[in-house]
Formats: C-alpha cells, structure tokens, sequence
C-alpha cells in the first residue's frame, strides 16, 4: 500500500490538454483493431456461464419484445444498459456470437481509451500507454473484453468518469458516471466515494491540504451525486413492473443477506486484497513498485521526475476502498470482474511509480506484462474462476462437444445435469446443442445432489455431467479442514465428485468423457437405456 503515496516531494503533475475527437477515434480504432485481432479465435465461440445464465438471455427478450425486464430468466434488477447495446447490435448485424462479442469488443476498446485518458490527465504519455497495454493484457480484463457481462462496460464509463472528474469537467463527469451506473447500479460507489471525500476535504483542510483538491472543486459537489437520479428512476421502474426492488428474491438472498455476517466480511475483504494486488501475476507489478518505493526519484534536467499529484492518489484511493469496503460485504461469489472500476487505478500508480524512482521501468513493464500473458494459458495453484483466463475456452470447447455427442447419440434422452449446462441442453440459440433436451436440474454433482437424483434415476435416462469448478492438481492448504470448513460456509465450495464415481451411484455407464487441465465433463448413460436400445 505504500506505492499509492510517496514520501518525496515533487510538483503537482501538470494536467494534459484535451484530446481532439479525431485523435481519440484514431485510438479507439487502434485499440479495436488489436482487440479484434487477439480476440480472433474466440469471436465464435458459444455463450459461457453468466452469458448464457442471464445476460444473453435478458438482451435477447429486449431483442425481440421490446421489453425492458426479462421473461425468459429471472430479473436479477441489473440496469439494462448493456442489454440494449447488444439487442441495437443484433438488430444491425443479426443475432450471431460473433455479431456479441464484436459489441463488447467496441466497448471494451472504449475502455481502454478511458484508462489512456484517465493516465494522461493523471501522469504523462509514457506512463499511460504502459498502464493501458497492462489494462488489456490482464488476464481478467482480456477475459472479460468479449463476454456478454455488464462490469467491464461500467467499469469503462467509469474510468472516463473519473478523467473527467480529474480533469474538472462537472457535466461529463455527470453523464459518465450516468451511463455507468446504467451499466451496472454498483458503478455509483466511484461518485458516491468522491463526494464522501469532497466532504472530508472541508474538514481536513488546511492541515491536510495537499490530499484534497483546491477549494473551489470541494464546494463544488453536487454533481457527483447527479447518477443517484437515473438508477433511482430504474430501480423504481423494476419494483412497479415485477414487485421486487433489488432483483428476485433469491438473488437478493444469494448476494445480499447471506453475505453480510461479520465473519465472512474480513475473510471476503482479504481475498478482495489479494485480487487487487496479487491474482494473476498482479504481485510482481506489486512487489516491484514497493521495491521502487526504497529508491529516489530519477532526475531530467536537473529536477526530479514527478509524481502523481497526491490529491489525485488520494482521491483513486477513496474509490479503491468504497469498492473494497462494499464488494467484501455483498456479492455472493467473491469473482475478480467485480473489482475491475478499481484495478487500473493500483495500476496506474505503481506503473508511475516505476517510472519516477527507476531509470530501467521499460523492462519491468515488460516483464510484468509477460506474465500477464502467461497467465492468460496457465492455471493458478489455486483455486479460481474459469472466466479469469482462458480457461473458459476449454469449458466451452469440451461442453460443446459433449452436448454434440449427446444430440447425435441420444437424441430424445431425458437428461439430469446442473447449472449452467441445463440451460445449455435446452436453449438451441445458447450455441451448444441443436435442438433442445428435458432436463432435469439439480443444484451441482457433490455427493449429496447425487444420491438425491439416485432416488429419482426413473425421470431422466442421461446424465451429462462436469466440474462446476475447478480443482487444481495440488491445491493449497488442501488438507487444513479449518479452511475448506470456510469455504463451504461462506462461499459455496463443494467437492464435485469424479465422473466415475457418479455413475456407479447412478447406475450407469459412462459413454463420453474429456478432461483438460483441472476440468472434466462426461456424458453417463443409464443401464436401462443401454439395455432398451440392445432390444430387437
């Protein structure tokens, strides 16, 4: 935490002119083009997870009815935002995976012209094209550039909602941070953050002047708090329409009261640290600004480089710990998309760091950003989610080829299988199976969830089974009961048992079976089937 201030004194960073719009669609089609280019394999791929779960799902229902609340899945009162910019995008180019993930690859090229431009009013050219080439190589950014989610979408409106805070410019702040919270509601804790911290200003100063802005911007405050007006019309919106004002009520149980027990809160806080400083590679860039922190500032032309303004520091730092403080207490997966507003922020400052205090930052840069591509291809020793790298490839890959197995060998099979894959066996337009299945769903493939369907084995003929997480090799701390104990109280781990197991519970045989590196999926067919099809 000691790269966010500097003990050394510096001038303020001098803010940057505005760039021309000319200049800013010149680097937005550069950051589209380099997208689209990595992103190029997986432009087809089928919808993965909370796609398919909700977010397709909600956009297609506003494609084709209109209507702002979904009815083909549950609402869970997320702001409806993305899903109009998917259903505008089909409406122009036709329903396709393809036609969604090249939408979301527009926005996440907005983006990162949001990080370009918030480093830019914040430190200097060089330090915000290092900071934003290690924004879109992060391997949660990289992910999450083509899924069909609403984060990276607020997160992006909220970074050019805070350079326009920067840059004091009150009316596109106001409508930013606007279009962010329509995005997603939780994008409101960056104006609500500053705001707080404004007002701390009139109470800190003078004696802590240096960590606040200048007088005439902190009575200037109001405007931060215009987004509270948009998602308030929206929420009221979805309570008249469905009855229910936070999304349905087991959603609201799920991420909300389940989650806000004072046990769970520093245990959640601790792993939210983790993915801000550490996940993924995030430790070396970490390690190597608090080494840069031991070191004095490099000197051009006699003076030393400067850093950061510390009002600014401060003030990344108050929506870093907003984002901290709220994404430990709520959310029922504790998923690093989450933290995504925040993550360029820790970026940026320990990117300038380097560059003020070390004379060699470029190949730090470098070797940072390396890892972060080996990242994208290697799994952590440890437990994480399929969406952070490209981990989720293969899940699609190998459920794909296992609803294709299932489709032509056992067409008109009853299947019992769980989330997500029961909505991939019976929505066709999902991408995975070609005409849809009866499914009979069941929570996960722990050993009590098998043993229920055992009981029930006459209502299904199938089972199309997988790793609802996935399980490293050696994972750590596997045999500290204590730990695994916490984990299933408070964020839903259970052990999915092997393929082979499930099917002697079951009774049957398993026909189709792949793993990849932590991840498995098999199709099961029951005896009796086997024994029916045998039939003259």
């Amino acid at each position: 935490m000691a790269a966010w201030l500097s003990s050394d004194s510096a001038p303020k960073a001098e803010a940057p002119l505005s760039l021309r719009w000319t200049q800013q669609l010149l680097l937005f089609s550069l950051f589209f083009a380099g997208l689209m280019l990595l992103h190029a394999p997986l432009l087809r791929l089928p919808y993965f997870w909370d796609e398919a779960g909700y977010y397709v799902p909600a956009a297609r229902d506003l494609y084709l009815t209109g209507t702002l609340i979904p009815h083909s899945t549950l609402s869970n009162a997320h702001p409806p935002l993305v899903m109009a910019w998917l259903a505008i995008a089909w409406r122009v180019g036709g329903y396709s995976t393809l036609v969604t993930r090249t939408a979301m690859l527009a926005l996440a090229a907005f983006s990162l012209l949001g990080v370009w431009r918030l480093s830019r009013v914040a430190a200097n050219p060089a330090v915000a094209w290092a900071t934003t080439a290690l924004t879109a190589l992060y391997p949660v950014f990289f992910i999450q550039s083509s899924l069909a989610q609403v984060d990276l979408a607020a997160a992006g409106l909220t970074y050019w909602g805070l350079a326009a805070y920067f840059d004091d410019c009150r009316w596109r702040q106001a409508v930013w941070f606007s279009l962010a919270v329509l995005a997603k509601e939780t994008a409101i804790l960056a104006p609500l953050a500053l705001f707080a911290w404004q007002v701390l200003a009139h109470v800190g100063r003078p004696r802590w002047q240096e960590f606040f802005p200048n007088v005439e911007r902190c009575t200037r405050t109001l405007h931060l708090l215009v987004p509270v007006v948009p998602v308030a019309c929206w929420y009221a919106y979805h309570y008249a329409k469905t009855g229910f004002l936070l999304g349905n009520p087991e959603y609201f149980r799920y991420n909300v009261a389940s989650t806000l027990d004072p046990l769970r809160i520093p245990l959640a806080l601790g792993l939210r640290i983790w993915q801000l400083f550490g996940y993924l590679g995030l430790y070396l860039l970490t390690l190597a600004g608090l080494l840069a922190m031991l070191r004095p500032a490099q000197m051009e032309k006699g003076i030393s480089r400067p850093r950061i303004a510390i009002w600014i520091q401060t003030g990344f730092l108050s929506v870093t710990l907003a984002y901290l403080g709220f994404m430990s207490a709520v959310g029922g997966a504790v998923l690093a998309r989450y933290l995504l507003p925040v993550l360029p922020l820790v970026m940026l400052v320990l990117t300038a760091t380097l560059w003020r205090r070390v004379r060699f930052w470029k190949p730090v840069v470098v070797a940072v950003a390396i890892a972060f591509v080996a990242g994208l291809f290697t799994n952590p020793p440890y437990g994480f989610s399929l969406e952070d790298n490209l981990a989720y490839r293969d899940y699609i890959v190998m459920h794909t080829e296992a609803s294709r197995f299932l489709a032509m060998r056992y067409p008109r099979a009853r299947v019992v299988s769980a989330w997500p894959a029961s909505d991939e066996l019976t929505r066709p337009w999902l991408g995975y199976a070609g005409r849809p299945f009866q499914v009979v769903r069941i929570e996960d493939f722990s050993a009590a969830q098998i043993s229920a369907a055992s009981v029930a084995a006459g209502q299904f003929d199938t089972a199309f089974v997988f790793s609802t997480k996935y399980q490293p090799p050696h994972p750590f701390l596997e045999n500290w009961n204590w730990w695994q104990h916490v984990k299933e109280r408070f964020f839903g781990y259970h052990r999915d048992l092997p393929p082979e197991e499930i099917a002697q519970r079951l009774g049957g045989r398993i026909v189709f079976q792949k793993a990849s590196d932590g991840q498995w999926v098999a199709v099961i067919v029951m005896e009796r089937e086997e024994e029916a099809r045998s039939l003259p």
